[in-house]
C-alpha cells in the first residue's frame, strides 16, 4: 500500500507545481491546496501505514504489549492542516482584493507597477 501512496503523492505534487507555475489566481490557489494535501500524504506514507492497534498504553504496563501505529506523523498532518488552511484562506482573500482592485485574475494583466507607457531605464550606465 505505501508504494501506491507514494505514487499518488508525486502525482499531487507534479500537479500542484504544474498549476503554480499557471498565470491564473485562481490555479494558483488551486495548486497551494493540492500541495497542501501532498505534503500531508507524504509524511502520513513515511510513517509507515500499519493497521495495529491504536498507541495506547495499558494500565499497569510502561510499555506498548505489541506493535503499535505511530502517533507522530498523525498529530504532524493534523497541525500540517491548520496551517495550510489558514495559508489558503490569507491568499485566497489576498487574491479577492486583487481580483476586485484589478479586475483580473491573469498576473500577465496586473502590471499596476510597471506601465505600458513608461520608456524603460537604460541599460547601461
Amino acid at each position: 500500500m505505501e508504494p501506491v501512496f507514494a505514487v499518488l503523492t508525486g502525482i499531487f505534487l507534479s500537479f500542484a507545481v504544474y498549476l503554480l507555475l499557471s498565470k491564473f489566481i485562481i490555479r494558483m490557489l488551486l495548486g497551494v491546496a493540492i500541495l497542501g494535501n501532498a505534503v500531508n500524504l507524504l509524511i502520513f506514507t513515511s510513517g509507515r501505514i500499519m493497521r495495529e492497534v491504536p498507541p495506547v498504553i495499558g494500565a499497569g504496563l510502561d510499555v506498548p504489549a505489541g506493535p503499535t501505529a505511530n502517533p507522530l506523523p498523525q498529530a504532524l498532518i493534523l497541525t500540517a492542516i491548520v496551517i495550510s488552511f489558514s495559508f489558503f484562506a490569507f491568499l485566497l482573500v489576498l487574491s479577492w482584493r486583487a481580483y476586485s482592485g484589478l479586475g483580473t485574475d491573469n498576473t500577465d494583466a496586473m502590471r499596476v507597477a510597471e506601465p505600458d507607457d513608461v520608456q524603460p531605464p537604460p541599460l547601461g550606465y
